[in-house]
Formats: structure tokens, sequence, C-alpha cells
């Protein structure tokens, strides 16, 4: 196990690492205290667990009244007879809420918003969001004064998929306002921090010693973190044992193939096969789901053998459609095709991160709940010895990985450069260059600007480059400036940032593929005080501004940031995702 440094800290605090899964959830924290070095524990044993004292995962699940007010959520959602109590109360149940968060653009051709469970007609997503972590927060708050009495003094590390950005992470920020994690002030707003799933399940490995044979050798992992509703891919290498220090060596994949994909697979499979029995109907088909889940599933790991759902009573039967005894058979083949699609998906991503990668990679760790499946860990392990790949999986808490390794990345920080995955930059004028067949298709957008100069609007000018690595403390900036006949239109400045999605290495007009080009943020400066100097032009005097967008690359959010020359630089206080 590598030790943690002692705290360098002032003062006593509390840090706090949230894994909100799409089926199981789980928190871990560390007090610091000055001088001490840190200890990393898991919340165990929350309200309706009291049976199972070192259970450290929750079922992300909740019951809703009808007004809109939390019934119950977690272990106690899920306790026996809850089915019951909800018929007879009118709770609606709610889970795979996390999914709702996603980008649309994120496997949209593999799952459809109205594919989700549905949320209650009066709540967002935000606000169930924040509904869990206050369920999540409470428990821990009210069994331990300890919670209460640094209530103020409490880091919040909320871990989410690699695949999420900046509106995310703001709608999380959000959640954690309103589910009272932290006060809605600038003060608390900087107390929550984001890691990717993937950055997180790194930390836990390199925490529990997993990744030591790999560090010695100064090699590369590759982290496959398997979850229920996604499946999070990142690759690192090692460039420093003492301290340890890994960089990013590829940007990291984010695939919606977890383990509730298998259970989409199944359900439809079902209904299908089911279309014409008498046990066709909604109630056998939603315990038979949870049969698959419970046992069936979980067990799987042999497909020349048959599986079973169970879920009547013994009379229960109807031999055309493999149902015996209250159980239905299934094939070897069609589990198989249950799984196949998440395994195919993994597969093709490590090959693209190995093909992408700037060093070699040739061990993979395997993570998470959906790491549990007998028959995925052994899929994966065949398809990718076949391509010289190795692969390994901790023997035991896969799922605490990123709670812990949440709570990790706040102490340590061991990875310190990150491959950016998209290019950002901001909309410009371009200089008319009439020789230019670019500008010669655009033409008929030709204006002139107070210096006399003629222009074309609609440039795209890069900040900051797909495929780039950066280290935490690096600043990207890029020099612009502004025109005008009148100083006072030049009192402030308003610049977007854009984020261009597409596959151009030197993308140049954002009229050209405008659907791939998204606001990251918009960045608001009072330039009031700027002292400028009067120039003259051929249509009188002009006035200039010149100012330079800065993107600070820090830990696992972006900052952007205006700076002129008298360095006064106006922070936009939106962080979105590097």
């Amino acid at each position: 196990m590598t030790s943690l440094h002692p705290y360098k800290g002032t003062c006593r605090k509390l840090v706090v690492g949230i894994d909100v899964g799409t089926t199981y959830s789980g928190v871990a924290y560390a007090i610091l205290d000055p001088g001490e070095v840190p200890k990393i524990h898991g919340v165990t044993r929350f309200p309706g667990q009291e049976n199972n004292a070192s259970d450290s995962k929750v079922p992300s699940i909740l019951y809703y009244r009808a007004d809109g007010t939390v019934h119950s959520a977690g272990a106690e959602a899920a306790a026996p007879g809850m089915d019951i109590v909800a018929e007879d109360h009118g709770l609606l149940y709610v889970e795979w809420f996390k999914l709702h968060l996603r980008l649309e653009r994120l496997d949209s051709n593999e799952i459809k918003r109205e594919d989700l469970p549905r949320l209650p007609v009066s709540k967002t997503v935000t606000d169930v969001f924040a509904d869990f972590l206050a369920y999540l927060y409470r428990y821990p708050r009210e069994r331990d004064r300890l919670w209460t009495s640094l209530a103020d003094r409490i880091e919040f590390i909320l871990s989410h998929p690699n695949g999420w950005e900046g509106l995310q992470q703001g709608k999380m920020r959000q959640a954690a306002v309103m589910g009272g994690l932290i006060p809605n002030t600038a003060a608390g707003h900087a107390r929550v921090h984001f890691v990717t799933e993937g950055e997180a399940s790194l930390n836990f490995c390199i925490q529990n010693g997993l990744t030591a044979e790999t560090l010695c050798q100064s090699q590369s992992v590759m982290i496959v973190d398997a979850g229920g509703g996604t499946i999070d891919i990142s690759s690192y290498t090692f460039v420093s044992v003492s301290p340890t220090s890994v960089e990013e060596v590829t940007s990291a994949d984010c695939i919606l193939q977890g383990s509730t994909r298998v259970n989409l697979r199944a359900e439809n499979f079902l209904k299908g096969r089911l279309k014409s029995s008498r046990y066709g109907n909604a109630g056998d088909i939603k315990s038979m789901l949870e049969s698959f889940d419970k046992s069936t599933k979980p067990v799987f790991k042999d497909e020349k053998e048959p599986s079973y759902i169970k879920f009547g009573a013994m009379n229960s039967s109807d031999l055309k459609v493999n149902i015996r005894r209250g159980q239905l058979m299934l094939t070897g083949s069609e589990m198989v095709s249950f799984f196949q699609p998440s395994l195919d998906a993994i597969v093709k991503t490590v090959r693209k991160q190995r093909q992408e990668a700037s060093a070699t990679l040739r061990t993979v760790f395997l993570v998470g709940g959906f790491a549990a499946s007998p028959w995925l860990y052994a899929g994966l392990k065949k398809r990718l010895n076949e391509i010289g790949m190795t692969l390994c999986r901790p023997d035991s808490h896969t799922n605490k990985a990123v709670a812990y390794g949440a709570v990790c990345f706040y102490l340590e920080h061991f990875v310190c450069a990150r491959v950016m995955k998209m290019t950002y930059g901001t909309e410009v004028v371009v200089h008319y260059d009439r020789t230019d067949p670019e500008h010669a298709l655009r033409s008929g957008s030709i204006y002139v600007r107070p210096s006399g100069r003629k222009a074309i609007r609609g440039g795209f000018s890069s900040i900051l480059k797909k495929g780039t690595s950066v280290h935490e403390k690096d600043e990207i900036s890029q020099p612009y400036f502004i025109e005008s006949h009148h100083p006072k239109t030049l009192d402030s400045i308003v610049q977007d940032v854009l984020c261009y999605r597409g596959k151009e290495t030197n993308p140049g007009w954002v009229d050209v593929e405008p659907e791939l080009y998204t606001p990251l943020c918009t960045i608001y400066a009072d330039t009031s005080q700027v002292k400028r100097q009067p120039l003259n032009g051929p249509s009188g005097v002009y006035y200039v501004q010149r100012f330079k967008i800065i993107l600070l690359c820090g830990l696992t959010e972006l900052k952007a940031q205006l700076s002129w020359d008298e360095d006064i630089v106006y922070d936009d206080h939106l962080r979105v995702s590097a």
C-alpha cells in the first residue's frame, strides 16, 4: 500500500468522497489533523443495512410520495415489502436517475432518454440528485458529531463518468447546495471538487498497492471501471516512483455499456419471448427481472450451461417458452447475447486507446461493480490476452474503489497531466485575404473594421487543442483585441469559450459543422478603468482593447479567465470538465 503524506494544513478538516453510481453508491472520508497521516474510511451500514455491518455500498434508489417528498432512499427503499407499501401509498420508484444527467450525444445510438426509468413529474434530475446526496450525507452526519462540528470545513469530492463535462459538474454542484452539503456562496461552491471515475479508480489502485509491480517497472496501465451505467476507460503512465507521479497518455473514454444495459437487453428479450404467454404480464416480467439481476446475472459464467430465472410458484409452467416449476430457462447463447455488446464495446475502446496512447499499454485493471461478473472477466481476459495485454482484477472491494479513490485524489494528486478530449477556442473575426479560397467563399459577409481593415466573421481560433497533454499548473492563453470608434463600448468584454467536438485537427470556421461547436462558458469583465490610446483610422479616431483568454488546466476542471496589460484578472467562476 502506498503511504499517504502527513496533512500540512493548520486546522482540522474533513474530506468526503461521494460516488453516486447508477445502481449503487458509496461514501468514504478522511479526517485531516495537522501533522498526522490521514486514513481513509468507508461509510458502512446505512439505515436498512443493520444486518450487514461491512457493506460499503448502498442502492441508488428512492421512493417519492405524491407531493414530491422523499419517502425512503437507499437500503430502506430496497427493504422487503416496500413494493407493497409503495402500491398502498401511491409511491413512485426511482432508479438509474444518474443516467438522466448524461450528455445526450454520449452513446445516443445505444440508449434513448425514453429508455430510462421516468422521474417524478415534479422533479428534475438535479432535484433527485440533491435528494440522494442529502440522504448519503445525513446518515454519517447524524451518527458522528465530528461531521456536524466540521460542517463548514468539509471538502466534498464528487466523482462522475469520464464523459461528463462542465454542464454536468454545474448541476452536481447545484445539487450539493440543494441537498444541504454546502451553502450557496462562493466559499461553499469552492468546497466541491470533481474527479472522473477513471482517475478515482486509478488512485484507489495506487493507494492500495495494486499497481506496485507496474509502478516499479515504470510502465503504463489502463483502468477499466465497469459500473452499472457507464464503463470508464483511462490510460496512464508512471513517470516518477518517489513521489508517485502519473500522466494520462491518451484522452479518457466513457461508454454506456454498464451492467444496466445487460438488464435492458434481458428485458427486451423476455418481452419478446413471453408476448403470447400468460406470464408475459408486467408483474411477472418485473419479478423475473428482479430475480435475473440479483441471482442469474451475477453468477453467469459458462455459455455451455443453461441459466434459470426463478419468479413464480412450483405450478407455474409454460413449456412453449421454457418455463417449468416457476423457473424460466435461458440457453447459454441467450445469456451471452445480453453481455456480448458490453464486452465488444470495452475491447473496441481498449484497442482505440492502445493505438492512440503515447506509451505502450500492456496491463489493464478491471474494477467496479460489473467487474464482479465471472463471464465479463473471463471474456475480457481472453480477448485481451489475444492482443498481448494482461488483465488484473482486485480480489475484493471493487465497489468502493471510486469513493476511496475520490478522497485519495484530494489528498495526493497522483495524476499531474491529462490529455484534452476536445478543442477549446473562441469565435473571431478574420482579416480578409482575397487569395484565400475559404475567404472567397464568405466574401458576402465582408465588413470594414474601424481600423480600415476588411474582415469576415465566423472564424474559429483554437486556444487548446484536442490531444494536448497539459499539467495541473499550466496556463494556456491566446491574445485577442477589439476595435471601436466609441471607447464606451470597450468598457466591458463578453467572450464565449467554445468546445469543438469534431475530428478536424485545426478547425477554422464555425459555419462548418456548426452543431459540433458548443458553448463551454461565457466570460464577463469590467474594463471601464483601462486606459486606451486613440488611433487614427480612415473613418476617424478609433480605440483598441487588447486582452487574453486564459485557460487554467488544473485538476479535472477547467477555468477560464481574461487578462490585460494591467495584470487584472477576472475569473468567470464557472468550472468545466477538462
